[in-house]
C-alpha cells in the first residue's frame, strides 16, 4: 500500500461510496475482511481508491447482485489463474442466465396475471363454456395499458375480482339478450333515434354502470365513439348485425343528449 497527498486520480471512501451506490460502512467492511483494501492511503490514514480498486468493486458487486456469497466473490476474483478476459466471460455468461432466468419468471408472473385479469377462478374448460368462442384475455393487456391509471379501470378490477362463475353467466346472458334485440332493431330498419334504439343504448350504459364501473353519459359517448373508431369494436358490434356499431353510436348520442339536455 502507498501514501498518497490526495492525488486527482485516487477517490476517497466517499467518492466512491458515491459513485458505486454503496454505503461507506460498506466499503469499510469489504477492506476490513481483505475483499477490497484500497491501494493508497493519505498521510492522515484515510482510504484513496484507485481506478483499479474501482474495477475490482465493480465485479464485486456484480457478483453480489448475482447472489454470490462474499467469499466465494473473493475466491474468484483472487484466483491466479483468472485474467481479466475471463471475469468478463465469467460474468457475461451470469448475466446472460440471469437474463434468461428472468424472462421465465416474467413470463410466469405474466401468466398468472392474464389468469387473474378478469377475477375468475375457473378452469380453462369453464372459460370458454361462460364466453363462448369470445376469448375474455384477447384485449386485456391493450385494455390496462390505456386505462390502467384510470379509476374506472380500478373500478372494473375490483368488481371482476369478486365476480363468482354465476356472475359471469348471468353477465353473458344479459349481453346475448340485449344482442339479440338490438340487432332484430338494426335489421327491421328502426332509426337509432326511435325510442326502443334509445331504450336499449340507456340499458347498454346501465349494463356497464352495474357490472364494470360508474358509466356516465359522457363515458358512454366517448366508448360509442370507440366502437366504431376502433375496427375491433367495430367488428365486434357488427357481426351481431351490418352497421350495429354506428347506429349504436348514434343511438347512444343521441340518448346523452335526452337525458342532459335542460
Amino acid at each position: 500500500m502507498s501514501y498518497s497527498v490526495g492525488r486527482d486520480d485516487s477517490y476517497s471512501v466517499g467518492q466512491v461510496a458515491g459513485f458505486a451506490g454503496v454505503t461507506v460502512r460498506t466499503l469499510h467492511h469489504y477492506d476490513d475482511i481483505g475483499l477490497l483494501v484500497p491501494s493508497e492511503r493519505s498521510h492522515a490514514g484515510h482510504r484513496r481508491y484507485g481506478d483499479a480498486d474501482l474495477d475490482r468493486l465493480q465485479q464485486i458487486l456484480f457478483y453480489r447482485e448475482l447472489g454470490f456469497p462474499l467469499d466465494e466473490v473473493a475466491a474468484l476474483l483472487d484466483d491466479p489463474e483468472a485474467d481479466p478476459r475471463a471475469h468478463l466471460r465469467r460474468r457475461h455468461e451470469l448475466l446472460t442466465a440471469r437474463i434468461e432466468k428472468l424472462r421465465k419468471m416474467a413470463e410466469a408472473v405474466e401468466h398468472a396475471m392474464e389468469a387473474r385479469t378478469m377475477g375468475i377462478n375457473l378452469t380453462p374448460e369453464e372459460r370458454f363454456e361462460v364466453f363462448g368462442d369470445k376469448d375474455p384475455e384477447q384485449y386485456a393487456e391493450e385494455a390496462e395499458q390505456r386505462w390502467g391509471g384510470t379509476e374506472s379501470y380500478a373500478e372494473s378490477q375490483r368488481r371482476a375480482a369478486r365476480y363468482t362463475k354465476a356472475d359471469w353467466k348471468r353477465l353473458q346472458a344479459e349481453v346475448d339478450a340485449w344482442s339479440e334485440r338490438y340487432a332484430t332493431l338494426v335489421t327491421t330498419g328502426q332509426l337509432p333515434t326511435a325510442d326502443a334504439a334509445l331504450d336499449l343504448a340507456e340499458e347498454h350504459r346501465l349494463h356497464i354502470d352495474r357490472w364494470f364501473y360508474a358509466c356516465s353519459y359522457e363515458m358512454h359517448v366517448c366508448l360509442a365513439e370507440m366502437y366504431v373508431s376502433d375496427e375491433r369494436f367495430k367488428a365486434f358490434y357488427d357481426a351481431m348485425a351490418s352497421g350495429l356499431a354506428e347506429h349504436l353510436r348514434d343511438a347512444i348520442l343521441a340518448n346523452a343528449s335526452r337525458h342532459t339536455s335542460s
